[in-house]
């Protein structure tokens, strides 16, 4: 048997006055995923439970099969294992995104999509500055999506669960200063903050990308701290093996984390301009070698945060177009059988931008599932189905191994 997960990130919404009463994916023209829905089961899955905070690092965790409440220790980990870097025992991570503040206002979380090479090379600076540090160390990842590691160096770190950081993408166009770090550790991380400020204000990248019509960097913003997790390997917890294609760090840290092989697809962005076809390409030549297939796609999210309703139509008729129904067709020709699931991994509401907690619609079909009687995939026809699970119940589910 094969399986697949198909993840367009930040799908789930509520219903838009200019849709016509209609969600994105409702509005959208999706013959892929009705089609699932139609020939298998539709329900609603609780994928950030509502202690949590919501966001990717929940909600993929809750998909791949694992509780969150037991097993997720915070984003930054996550991203880390994606860079190879090893966290010792009493070692933190925490992301570090380059912003744009423009008189206290959080103007752009990714700093208006800054390049990998001008991100590079403001991470260096900040590193330079820290010459001779052995505690603190950045390190560079895709564009805006970087890293800083606190080394212990046999001290415990001073964060707790009480340390608080708020990610930049759910505060947009609001004054950042009630938002700053607080909490144990917090005063350490508002002073690189500050320093980030000082040293970006003079910067020569900042300069040219001044001159080039491009909006600064001003500063880091940092949050999503937290240690090393301990996950349960996937091959030892379902007997599978897995693979994931994605563009985003996050995933690709939790994957590795859980033994699958990480798919790097030519042309994937982690953005609205990414490359949808050869992410289905490369997902049905993954179904070859692989038991289980995740395809992870950014882009709605990324239309949701912009607040571009447009964007988010086009990202999920892309989806529909280039992945969900090719991969389809190609499962369908598995001699041992197949299953299809597609499920977003929270709700990314337009109207306010950020990332929210509420039941997502899963839609999954294949070898042995009775179709229900769901005719489309969206949100209005999940809630009126009796299939109502939590989020790390859903591959169990997928797998028939429930307990």
């Amino acid at each position: 048997m094969k399986y697949v997960l198909v993840i367009p990130d930040g799908c789930a919404d509520e219903p838009q006055q200019s849709l016509g009463g209609k969600t994105p994916v409702e509005a959208a023209r999706t013959p892929g995923m009705d089609a699932e829905a139609q020939q298998g089961v539709l329900g609603l899955a609780e994928t950030v439970p509502e202690s949590m905070p919501s966001g990717s690092d929940v909600g993929t965790m809750s998909l791949f099969g694992y509780d969150p409440l037991k097993y997720h220790t915070g984003r930054a980990p996550l991203e880390a294992a994606a860079q190879g870097i090893e966290l010792g025992a009493d070692d933190w991570a925490i992301r570090c995104n380059l912003v744009t503040i423009i008189d206290g206002v959080m103007k752009s979380f990714t700093a208006e999509q800054i390049g990998d090479a001008d991100a590079r090379g403001l991470i260096e600076l900040l590193q330079r500055d820290l010459c001779g540090d052995t505690r603190w160390k950045f390190h560079a990842g895709v564009s805006y999506r970087n890293l800083l590691l606190d080394r212990s160096r046999g001290t415990a770190a001073p964060y707790t669960a009480e340390t608080l950081t708020i990610p930049p993408h759910d505060i947009t166009d609001q004054p950042v200063e009630k938002f700053l770090p607080a909490g144990p550790g917090s005063a350490d991380l508002r002073k690189l903050m500050d320093r980030s400020r000082e040293l970006f204000a003079e910067a020569e990248v900042n300069q040219q990308r001044q001159q080039r019509g491009e909006p600064p960097a001003t500063q880091i913003w940092l949050w999503g701290q937290g240690s090393r997790p301990a996950l349960v390997p996937f091959q030892e917890r379902f007997g599978l093996s897995g693979a994931v294609i994605t563009a985003v760090d996050l995933l690709r840290g939790l994957g590795r984390l859980l033994g699958w092989e990480i798919i790097t697809v030519p042309g994937a962005t982690g953005y609205l301009d990414t490359d949808y076809a050869a992410k289905g390409a490369y997902a049905i030549d993954a179904v070859s070698q692989h038991d289980f297939v995740v395809v992870h796609v950014e882009a709605s999210d990324e239309a949701s945060h912009e607040g571009n309703t447009a964007a988010k139509i086009e990202a999920l008729e892309q989806i529909d177009e280039h992945i969900v129904r090719p991969v389809h067709e190609a499962l369908k020709q598995q001699p041992d059988g197949y299953r299809l699931l597609i499920s977003p991994d929270h709700p990314t509401f337009l109207r306010t931008r950020t990332h929210s907690h509420g039941a997502v619609p899963f839609a999954m079909c294949g070898t042995g599932l009775a179709a229900d009687s769901a005719r489309t995939y969206g949100e209005t026809e999940a809630s009126g189905t009796s299939l109502r699970i939590r989020g790390h119940e859903m591959l169990p589910l997928l797998f028939d191994q429930q307990k």
